[in-house]
């Protein structure tokens, strides 16, 4: 099985512009994470896709593989389906380029689904992490997952799902985590659909696939990621690394 990492870059970003480039323990942001996916030793190849030339620069320096995006893009997913159509691969690994923290058992997690898959029905996997304070769970920027019986993903919303009418019965409540293991012929498929009505209108890409008629399996894990989408972030993440 061919399974490689791609690593969407965008170089703007609306509450910290700039951000994969900023320094990090003597190295940029995407350096960071694109070395950290690498030294997982989960993927055959690791490439950087990114608008920006500052990155395709960043990364070439390195003597990193990195790919510049022919098109205009609204979400990771169309970026990477673009990079991989020509590639001869099985499953893609999305890895976020501003998580360089990368927690590697639960993305040998997300491998695992599809080598267990033998009659591949699933579409896709992503990563859940349980909620436990009222304020995660009601704070829109928090994607809220529920599945089926199977861990199968239901629906995804930036409201609060499910509505706890019923307050005798007890209610776990998971976040989506952005991390995402796709099949060749998922990312394809999502490339080819134009958006759907519920994914604009809750600004997430997951509902596209679900709307398309696609099977996300949804595997639970405990590890926060480690995301720098604020100067603040970033100070987190230099604190952390000077710990290490």
């Amino acid at each position: 099985m061919n399974i490689i990492a791609m690593i969407p870059a965008r170089y703007e970003a609306s509450r910290f512009p700039g951000k994969l480039m900023k320094d990090l323990g003597g190295k940029s942001v995407i350096v960071r994470t694109y070395e950290s996916a690498l030294q997982t030793n989960l993927f055959k190849e690791v490439y950087v896709v990114t608008d920006s030339e500052i990155i395709f620069l960043e990364i070439s320096k390195i003597g990193g593989k990195v790919i510049m995006s022919k098109e205009e893009h609204d979400c990771g997913s169309d970026r990477i389906a673009e990079a991989v159509q020509d590639m001869d691969v099985d499953i893609v690994i999305n890895v976020q380029g501003d998580e360089p923290f990368i927690d590697t058992l639960s993305l040998s997690k997300l491998i695992e689904v599809f080598k267990k898959d033998n009659k591949q029905i699933i579409d896709l996997a992503s990563l859940k992490v349980k909620m436990n304070t009222l304020e995660e769970i009601r704070n829109p920027n928090n994607v809220k997952v529920i599945t089926d019986q199977d861990n199968f993903a239901i629906y995804f919303s930036r409201s609060v799902i499910p509505y706890h009418r019923e307050t005798t019965i007890d209610v776990a409540y998971y976040k989506h985590k952005g991390v995402y293991a796709f099949r060749k012929k998922a990312l394809t498929d999502f490339y080819n659909t134009p958006m759907t009505p519920l994914e604009a209108a809750e600004k997430i890409e997951a509902i596209r696939y679900l709307e398309v008629g696609k099977k996300i399996k949804m595997i639970e894990t405990s590890v926060e990621s480690i995301g720098i989408d604020t100067p603040e972030d970033l100070e987190k993440a230099i604190k952390l690394l000077n710990d290490e």
